[in-house]
């Protein structure tokens, strides 16, 4: 039998509530949840990874991932860009939180667009799903899918979360 992942979690205070950053052995994130939501998280990282499949053990600054994501929530939004991440999921899941981190800051795409990107345009609801089910929010910004009308649409941290990460890449936005 394979030895358990070994994953570290930390947790930093940000502006919009405090932040549980995992990562594992390697240094890649694995999940990204507010605290209000450690249950969730905790069920997700079951689902990936099996009930005996992973540790989960207290780390501070674990690969420097915390400091990191402290500079995101200060105004260096492009920071999160290259942290690199390693999620389970199915293929599709995947290949629709790779396109989430093309989306660039402070430009938001609809669902349709982001299925579109991905070469399946009638697989909306699916792209729905797999947004919804991202462990690694924030990093894999599944804040950055609104509605078709541009409306604030889902976010499993809630809208009002939704709304300030939207503003804060909007405000913090490279204009090249």
């Amino acid at each position: 039998m394979p030895d358990n992942l070994k994953l570290w979690i930390d947790r930093i205070e940000t502006p919009i509530g405090e932040l549980m950053v995992v990562t594992d052995h390697a240094g890649n994130l694995r999940a990204v949840d507010w605290t209000d939501y450690e249950d969730r998280m905790l069920r997700l990282l079951r689902l990936h990874y099996g009930n005996d499949g992973y540790t989960l053990g207290p780390r501070r600054n674990p690969h420097g991932m915390s400091d990191t994501l402290k500079r995101y929530f200060e105004g260096d939004i492009d920071v999160i860009k290259n942290i690199p991440v390693a999620t389970a999921g199915t293929p599709f899941q995947r290949e629709v939180w790779n396109e989430l981190r093309n989306i660039p800051s402070g430009a938001p795409v609809s669902y349709g667009k982001l299925a579109a990107k991905i070469a399946r345009p009638k697989a909306v609801r699916a792209v729905g799903l797999a947004n919804g089910s991202n462990p690694i929010g924030i990093v894999v910004p599944c804040h950055r899918v609104v509605g078709a009308n541009g409306s604030l649409t889902g976010y499993a941290g809630g809208l009002d979360r939704k709304r300030w990460l939207l503003n804060h890449e909007q405000q913090h936005a490279r204009r090249d």
